[in-house]
């Protein structure tokens, strides 16, 4: 099968990405064969390519929001017939023993396993996954529309939840791409009042479109206090000045895997009467189950940018120069 690799991460601009031939996995016990349809091209998986995030193994294919059908099942692998359409998303695996299994955070597993990052992802023409981490997917979702879901949608949803966005509150949206034009959607199909800011001219037209109260550039300020705030862009310098933009006892989630360094707070003014600032960390199932169930109820509006599945490194530099507003979704060529 062929395949994409980060051969040697790097900037973008250095081609990180190769591709190559490899056997077809066989799927092990308790785990199914998918035959790739669509992947979504995820932040993360820049952040893979270029070193930000140090890769778990050599040569790992990148690629966490896969959409296929099960074509083989491992040993004891039942959930899902042959032929069935199932994603595979970002969490892989989790131990299930400890203490934050337990208690419903497998988000914060002390031995997780993450897809397109420890172990093979979907950067390829197939792609195996342990059944009890892979999601149906809705009927009424072509493979295009429905990749990018699968993470852009899930950690979007989680970090709306973990905004403390109080009923028909004021929320500050830090970036506009692919999570954040999906979890807009939620924020105002719940009541929400939504502030974008971002420093692209065509994600500002699209934020307003999909019905933002205001949207605004770089360095600017949202028309009132915030209740809540979501920073999806990875740059730790706007922390200070969204911690400054909420309002008494509000609260920032921060979604990315990566950010740049926070400058230092002043007390007064970035964290006195009872601001938060919250990391998000991954996702549960159940946040999977949840937004999915969200999703096709709303039901959201998908933008994507097909790339034919050769041309996956221009995609990622697409993505690191934000040449486009949406999500970029890999399509298999064949």
């Amino acid at each position: 099968m062929k395949a994409w690799i980060v051969e040697s991460p790097g900037l973008v601009d250095t081609h990180p990405l190769k591709m190559v031939d490899r056997d077809v996995p066989k799927p092990g016990p308790g785990e199914v064969l998918v035959k790739v349809k669509a992947c979504g091209v995820c932040r993360t998986d820049l952040h893979l390519a270029e070193g930000d995030l140090i890769p778990k193994r050599k040569q790992v294919v990148p690629g966490h929001e896969v959409i296929g059908t099960v074509i083989a099942s491992g040993d004891g692998a039942n959930r899902f017939a042959a032929g069935e359409r199932i994603g595979i998303a970002w969490l892989r695996k989790t131990c299930g023993l400890c203490r934050y299994c337990k208690q419903g955070s497998e988000n914060l597993c002390l031995s997780p396993l993450f897809t397109g990052w420890d172990e093979d992802g979907g950067f390829a023409e197939y792609a195996t996954v342990n059944e009890s981490y892979a999601y149906p997917i809705p009927d009424g979702l072509t493979d295009e529309k429905a990749a990018p879901l699968l993470c852009s949608g899930i950690i979007g949803y989680r970090a709306l939840r973990r905004s403390n966005l109080p009923q028909g509150g004021r929320l500050g949206i830090y970036g506009f791409g692919a999570s954040a034009h999906l979890t807009i959607q939620i924020a105002l199909y719940e009541g929400a009042k939504v502030h974008v800011i971002t420093r692209s001219e065509s994600a500002r037209r699209a934020a307003l479109e999909l019905g933002a109260d205001s949207a605004r550039g770089d360095g600017e300020v949202p028309p009132e206090p915030l209740d809540s705030a979501i920073l999806f862009a990875p740059v730790g310098t706007l922390v200070p000045p969204i911690m400054e933009a909420l309002d008494r006892g509000g609260t920032l989630a921060i979604a990315g895997i990566h950010l740049t360094d926070i400058p230092a707070l002043n007390y007064d003014r970035h964290l006195f009467q009872e601001k938060e600032i919250r990391s998000v960390t991954a996702n549960t199932r159940a946040d999977g189950e949840n937004f999915l169930d969200l999703a096709t109820r709303i039901p959201v509006n998908v933008t994507t940018v097909p790339y034919g599945f050769s041309d996956a490194d221009r995609a990622l530099s697409d993505l690191a120069y934000d040449r486009f507003t949406g999500a970029a979704v890999l399509t298999m060529d064949s």
